[in-house]
């Protein structure tokens, strides 16, 4: 097995701040140290795989590189005992596809402890239509239940709804009977965003408040933001007395532009969301219930398809943010 070679999609640096996207062949003692040999059946492409692509540094310190934040496969070699070959596994988050290499590959090697049994109710394909996106949006909407919103509450506000967490937040959340109003810069996927659940489209442009009013119109019973900057603080200041406010991206931009008048005024919560450490035992409820209770009906609608040579047209797509939902690599 040390010698085989399969294929990956590798990124170099060629010259200093300019990187380069290749097909290459690697050979499986390449690999870093692990306790888990894994053959790749899909991966999914995220924000985050773009940032390392395009030699983001605070994502990815060194290059050569494969990115691939998320697989789902199968162990091939196991030297834990709790692995064994043939088990059916999921990989997300860690350090995968940052600084180890990643799932834009046929294989990879990782810690026993970053590895997950395939959850009950997914097949190998669905699990990659969720991946990180699906864990977060799953995580949010966790959040928002646990504080007590419930959908006879009011509506429920998405950012960057044309996006992984966006589009499968909005999908969890229309399976569970919320109404929801979706946030998008992209006039065009109206359809779309109504085809997987949205209640309400609202552009983009209307949620970033230039009043600087401390507290707006109450809109909203609660919000999941994907994208930051003034977004996320509008948002904030547009809820229901008692509202709660995820927020797990930065797209928009990282500053967050607000008072302590909606915190202490109207008792508003803002929750933060990471997908990236969280540890496995925290991990396991949420993706039980996205093979299950929250499974939306189209689920495999959410996705298209790609072969490893599409990957990097996809990841200019996502940085130039013109995806819409999810795209998942076919790697077996």
């Amino acid at each position: 097995m040390a010698s085989k070679k399969f294929k990956a999609l590798e990124v170099k640096e060629i010259e200093p701040g300019k990187f380069q996207s290749t097909i290459v062949a690697k050979n499986i003692d390449e690999l870093p140290a692990g306790e888990v040999l894994i053959r790749v059946h899909y991966s999914s492409v995220n924000y985050k795989d773009a940032l390392s692509a395009n030699g983001n540094k605070a994502v990815t310190r060194g290059y050569p590189h494969i990115p691939g934040i998320d697989v789902s496969g199968v162990v091939e070699e196991s030297s834990s005992a709790i692995w064994h070959r043939h088990d059916q596994v999921i990989v997300t988050g860690f350090d995968l596809g940052m600084n180890t290499s990643g799932g834009f590959a046929e294989y990879i090697r990782v810690p026993a402890a970053w590895v997950l049994k395939l959850p009950d109710g997914l097949t190998l394909r669905e699990a990659m239509i969720y991946g990180t996106a699906g864990l977060t949006a799953g995580l949010s909407v966790s959040a928002l239940i646990h504080e007590n919103v419930f959908p006879e509450m009011g509506t429920v506000a998405v950012s960057g709804a044309t996006g992984g967490v966006g589009s499968l937040s909005v999908a969890l959340l229309a399976r569970l009977g919320y109404r929801i109003a979706a946030i998008s810069s992209k006039a065009s996927s109206k359809n779309y965003l109504e085809s997987i659940g949205a209640s309400e489209v609202i552009a983009r442009a209307d949620m970033e408040d230039k009043t600087g009013k401390i507290l707006l119109r109450p809109r909203f019973a609660a919000a999941i933001d994907t994208v930051g900057g003034n977004v996320l603080s509008t948002l904030i200041n547009s809820l229901d007395y008692g509202g709660v406010v995820t927020a797990c991206g930065m797209v928009n931009g990282g500053d967050l532009n607000t008072t302590v008048f909606p915190f202490i005024l109207k008792g508003i919560k803002l929750i933060g969301i990471d997908s990236v450490e969280l540890p496995l035992i925290e991990r396991m409820p949420i993706w039980e219930n996205l093979g299950s209770s929250w499974r939306p009906e189209k689920l495999n609608e959410l996705a298209q398809e790609v072969a490893l040579s599409d990957l990097p047209q996809v990841l200019d797509q996502i940085s130039q943010g013109q995806m819409q939902g999810r795209a998942i690599v076919s790697l077996y």
